[in-house]
């Protein structure tokens, strides 16, 4: 992610820029009241809060701010149906589905919408939500400040399922299973919009274009 974000970050157009790993929970090369804004892009959901917490009381300025935002599943918004079936292919703890195979406890607070995060309230003030939840009556018909959306093929939904770590974790436990874009007899993405075709048949080519939305939320707080 540095390498990437080094080589699309050109050091003469920004030449104060520059990349460090380190853990959110300890940043010692950060001085005190120093940062103007931390923000976390779908990575909040794996924090050390107790610990977190306390690094950002002593790094954040006062007045500062903090952002975290994060996203959970994408919704098909035209089908009900086709949501349900991923649903249960992504959370059904079957071993041959995804749902054991996600990391927690993060992926359950990312999906909550880090409705379980609490900045707190001696150290920040000005806190806001922005949350949407997508809704499967059309485009749009959510709840909420929509973020995320795109309209892609079923082909690239596929690809898009299989960047998941629960897939990752998946084939380590069925390493003779590929899917048939890649040259193998089918995977579980392929089993899963198989059942999606049986009851909605244009998910069936992989040319389809499908409209999907993703459940997001954006916290915000500001150090007292």
């Amino acid at each position: 992610m540095i390498e990437q974000a080094q080589s699309s970050t050109s050091s003469t157009e920004y030449p104060n820029v520059t990349f460090c790993e380190a853990s959110a929970e300890s940043l010692p090369f950060v001085a005190d009241s120093s940062v103007d804004m931390m923000v976390a892009g779908q990575a909040a959901h794996w924090f050390d809060y107790a610990k977190v917490f306390a690094e950002l009381a002593r790094t954040v300025k006062s007045g500062g701010t903090m952002a975290f935002w994060g996203y959970k599943d994408h919704v098909f918004v035209n089908s009900p149906k086709a949501s349900s079936i991923m649903d249960k292919y992504a959370y059904d703890h079957h071993p041959d589905l995804l749902g054991s195979y996600w990391q927690q406890p993060g992926r359950s607070i990312v999906q909550n919408l880090l409705r379980d995060v609490q900045p707190p309230s001696d150290a920040w003030e000005d806190i806001e939500r922005i949350e949407y939840e997508p809704g499967t009556n059309g485009k749009n018909s959510g709840q909420g400040t929509k973020f995320m959306n795109v309209s892609f093929k079923v082909g690239e939904c596929k690809e898009y399922i299989r960047t998941w770590s629960s897939y990752h974790s998946w084939r380590e436990a069925h390493p003779t299973l590929e899917g048939r874009s890649r040259g193998g007899s089918g995977d579980v993405v392929d089993e899963l919009f198989d059942e999606i075709a049986s009851t909605e048949p244009e998910f069936g080519s992989e040319e389809t274009l499908v409209d999907v939305e993703w459940g997001s939320v954006l916290l915000m707080a500001r150090k007292r």
